[in-house]
């Protein structure tokens, strides 16, 4: 078996039996039962994923993968594919706005090249996976080969064994590449089934006549590649991106490894599509950060069966609103590890 296919057998549903313990505790601490709402949501999940009854203060890490896009040459974004290398420089200096939200929520950011068409040489603190330099352009023909695509997503998986075997008790995932909200959406729309239209936004911010481009260039790359929408990695070589595949893998194996992941917004959200359509048990381990902007996060959501925890109006990607996001699950931890019981606190309890 390959590593993916071991991963997926790997990945076990959750046992209720800890959901309910976890909220017999919720239901004896200081406060009218389910007052915190989805604080307590949020406790039983991760008593439920990790299996531990009183779970740490978890360490927590953002991957933000990077790669590029072929389809950037089609003009669906407002900027050059030279952002993407600049853009993670940017990260390793600690500049960008994932850094400044993973500092104030105690996170490591693990920078990840995994697809960029640019030679970063040894930068120190980059994490050198490269698998492709940049797909090819979808509009043309297939983004990727069916070995490099599954090539990323055992990246993805290496990083998800490597960092909870360092400790690392809640995952975050983040992304950059110009034009990946193309590739995201042609993804959302074979596998939601929803219309390209339906699915597709402004991405960076792009004016009616580039968006109404964006559109026929999906629906083009749709019909040119007939991808299966019962093959997630058949989709995902056709019309995804590396760093779409290498969030994949990390959701993958981080499932397998029973540590949550935070997801960020639209195009991390396709990745987690992808690894939800390979092994559905994979939802179970996943939180929704946010509601993005682009219009076909939803449906991606919808089909996952998650809810989102913050609605920000958020479109940056690289793993912000994972950032954000997990430090109100940290919120719920604390409230399930330090709140008093009734009992401790000598508080008569309701009648």
């Amino acid at each position: 078996m390959s590593s993916i296919s071991n991963t997926i057998a790997a990945i076990k549903p959750l046992d209720p039996a800890l959901h309910e313990s976890a909220q017999a505790r919720l239901d004896i601490l200081t406060k009218p039962q389910g007052s915190l709402g989805r604080l307590e949501e949020f406790a039983r999940r991760i008593v439920a994923i990790t299996g531990n009854t009183m779970p740490e203060i978890p360490r927590k890490a953002v991957f933000t993968f990077a790669g590029d896009h072929g389809v950037a040459e089609e003009g669906v974004s407002l900027f050059p594919k030279e952002v993407t290398p600049q853009m993670v420089l940017n990260f390793l200096r600690g500049g960008a706005g994932i850094n400044v939200l993973a500092r104030q929520a105690g996170a490591d950011v693990v920078v990840v090249d995994i697809g960029v068409d640019y030679d970063f040489g040894g930068v120190d603190g980059l994490r050198h996976m490269k698998v492709i330099r940049g797909t090819r352009n979808m509009r043309k023909g297939p983004a990727m080969t069916r070995e490099e695509a599954e090539k990323c997503v055992e990246a993805g998986i290496a990083l998800a064994n490597e960092y909870a075997d360092k400790g690392y008790g809640l995952f975050g995932t983040g992304e950059m590449g110009i034009a990946n909200t193309t590739p995201s959406a042609a993804i959302a729309a074979v596998l939601t089934g929803r219309s390209v239209a339906d699915v597709t936004g402004r991405g960076t911010g792009i004016g009616d006549e580039a968006f109404n481009s964006k559109i026929g260039v999906i629906v083009d790359a749709i019909r040119i590649n007939q991808p299966d929408p019962s093959d997630a990695m058949d989709v995902l070589s056709k019309i995804g991106g590396a760093e779409i595949a290498g969030i994949a893998g990390l959701c993958l194996g981080a499932a397998a490894r029973r540590v949550p992941v935070v997801i960020d917004g639209f195009i991390s959200t396709a990745g987690a599509l992808i690894a939800c359509e390979m092994a559905p048990l994979t939802a179970e381990y996943l939180f929704a950060a946010h509601r993005s902007v682009e219009i076909g996060h939803g449906a991606m959501l919808d089909r996952m069966g998650l809810r989102h925890i913050l609605n920000l109006d958020l479109r940056l990607g690289e793993g912000t609103g994972a950032a954000i996001a997990m430090m109100i699950i940290e919120s719920g931890i604390r409230i399930y590890r330090e709140m008093a019981t009734f009992a401790d606190a000598g508080v008569s309890t309701a009648e």
